[in-house]
């Protein structure tokens, strides 16, 4: 009687160890790719009808988030704390800002529980702090801004193809991104640039990314910022459409 209340107990124990650890169980390893998404403040304020005094501030291209391509909340257990990532503070509020709720960590949160446990099964983003330091250093290494402005692609009142803003960023890192626009409203011609994604292998090297929709669970859905008010969503640009690169201050 003690052996088997001793193999119960075991085996008893063996379940609470395994339940403990829900993401690697429910999610294997199957993610493949990683997606570094940059969002334009300008147009994240303008697309939820917000008055964003930030996005005066932030005139450059912003991190929105690191996400591997499979995967979802993979362990609800592992909550986001601030204290792990104190050292990454001073550069994730210049870099990766809420534009629209500034001086909260919602945000990042949102992204860690949501993407970050998911990225973890990789020995190289298995913390909070490897997670959000390897955005921050991808972000710093492609230079997404600095590029597009070199080859003249600026935010201005003029209008750009797909063409010109795809060509520009495939023939510097000679991968494909995908590039996405607010659809305009009703009666309206133009389409607004929103957000850029840049995709990286298991080994974090630059690769092409998905061009159309099927290829991920849609972009709006991974907004913790818009998901209280979706008017509006990101799509994939329509090559046929030209597109408005808003500036962050007003032309007059």
């Amino acid at each position: 009687m003690a052996s088997l209340n001793l193999v119960t107990l075991l085996c008893f124990g063996i379940v609470i160890v395994v339940n403990s650890y829900p993401s690697f169980n429910r999610y294997e390893n199957h993610w493949t790719k990683l997606i570094l998404t940059h969002h334009w403040p300008k147009t994240v304020c303008t697309m939820e009808e917000v008055s964003c005094q930030t996005a005066d501030k932030f005139n450059y291209w912003t991190v929105h988030g690191l996400w591997p391509d499979k995967g979802q909340n993979c362990n609800m257990s592992w909550h986001f704390d601030v204290n792990d990532i104190k050292d990454l503070l001073p550069e994730m509020e210049i870099w990766w800002p809420d534009v629209l709720h500034p001086g909260t960590n919602e945000f990042w949160k949102h992204e860690w529980e949501k993407h970050g446990t998911c990225a973890a099964v990789a020995e190289s983003l298995n913390s909070e702090n490897k997670y959000f330091a390897k955005a921050l250093d991808l972000y710093k290494k492609v230079d997404l801004d600095s590029i597009l402005k070199k080859f003249n692609i600026v935010p201005s009142s003029k209008y750009y193809s797909l063409d010109n803003i795809s060509s520009v960023i495939t023939s510097f890192y000679k991968v494909k991104p995908k590039i996405q626009c607010v659809s305009p409203s009703q009666g309206e011609a133009v389409q607004t640039l929103g957000q850029i994604e840049i995709c990286f292998d298991k080994e974090y090297q630059l690769m092409d990314c998905v061009e159309y929709e099927e290829e991920l669970p849609s972009s709006i859905d991974d907004l913790f910022v818009f998901e209280f008010a979706q008017h509006s969503e990101f799509s994939v640009c329509d090559e046929s459409m030209p597109i408005y690169y808003p500036p962050a201050h007003e032309e007059y």
